[in-house]
C-alpha cells in the first residue's frame, strides 16, 4: 500500500563526486555532493547559492569532478560539514558546518593538476573529469521563498582520467561496470553497488553511438 508522503529530501540514490575548484587567492577548495546527473560529455550540479563551490565556478568557469569508489568513504566522510566559506554561512552554521581551509589535508587525500583547467584532481579517486561551465541557472526561480538559494550549472567535460583498474579488458574507453564501485547517497547515508540483477537491454547498443560534438570539442 502507498502512503502520501512529504519527506524532506528526495536522494534516491545518486553518486557522491568530490568537486574541486580553486579559491580566489590560488589554494584548492574540495567539496563533496551528490546532486548530479550526466548526459553525453555534459553534467548538471545543484549547489547552494551559498557555498564557496559555486563562488569558484561562478568566478573561474571550471571545476574537476572527482568520483570516489567505495573505497573514498572515510576521506569523503571526513569532510563532511566543512565549508571554504569564511564566515560560515548563516544556513550552514545550523547545520554544524565549520570553516576549514586546507580541505584536502583533512581528508587526506592528494591533489593533482589538471590538464585543461586550473582546478585540482583527486589522485585517490578512479575518476576525473575536468569540465568548463557553459551556462547556470538559478532553480526555484518561480518561487520568492526559495529563488535565489540554489544554482543549477550546466558542464562541459574537457578531459577525462580513468584508473585502469576500472577499465574493460583491452577497452581505454569504456569502463567495466563489474569493476567500477562508486560510492552512492541514498537519504543522506553511504552506500554502494550489489551485483548485476539483470542483464540489461540496453547494454547490446554500441557505446560509440552515443559519442557527441563535445568529445571532439575537448580535444582541441
Amino acid at each position: 500500500m502507498h502512503l502520501q508522503s512529504e519527506p524532506s529530501i528526495l536522494y534516491f540514490g545518486t553518486p557522491v563526486v568530490l568537486i574541486g575548484t580553486v579559491n580566489e587567492n590560488g589554494t584548492y577548495n574540495l567539496a563533496p555532493m551528490s546532486s548530479i546527473f550526466w548526459l553525453g560529455w555534459r553534467c548538471m550540479l545543484g549547489l547552494s547559492a551559498l557555498s564557496k563551490t559555486t563562488e569558484n565556478i561562478l568566478r573561474t568557469g571550471q571545476c574537476v569532478l572527482n568520483l570516489p569508489s567505495v573505497h573514498q568513504v572515510e576521506a569523503v566522510n571526513r569532510l563532511a560539514r566543512t565549508t571554504g566559506s569564511d564566515p560560515v554561512p548563516a544556513g550552514k552554521q545550523q547545520k554544524g558546518y565549520r570553516y576549514e581551509e586546507d580541505k584536502f589535508g583533512i581528508a587526506g587525500l592528494t591533489p593533482l593538476p589538471a590538464e585543461t583547467v586550473t582546478a585540482p584532481r583527486v589522485q585517490e579517486c578512479p575518476v576525473h573529469l575536468e569540465a568548463v561551465l557553459a551556462a547556470s541557472h538559478d532553480l526555484a526561480a518561480d518561487n520568492a521563498a526559495q529563488r535565489g538559494k540554489i544554482v543549477t550549472f550546466e558542464m562541459r567535460i574537457t578531459r577525462i582520467h580513468l584508473h585502469d583498474s576500472i577499465l574493460m579488458q583491452g577497452q581505454e574507453n569504456k569502463v567495466d561496470p563489474d569493476k567500477w564501485r562508486p560510492l552512492i547517497m541514498s537519504f543522506q547515508e553511504f552506500y554502494g553497488l550489489g551485483s548485476k540483477v539483470h542483464p540489461s537491454t540496453l547494454a547490446q547498443i554500441p557505446e560509440h553511438l552515443y559519442r557527441t560534438a563535445d568529445i571532439e570539442l575537448a580535444r582541441e
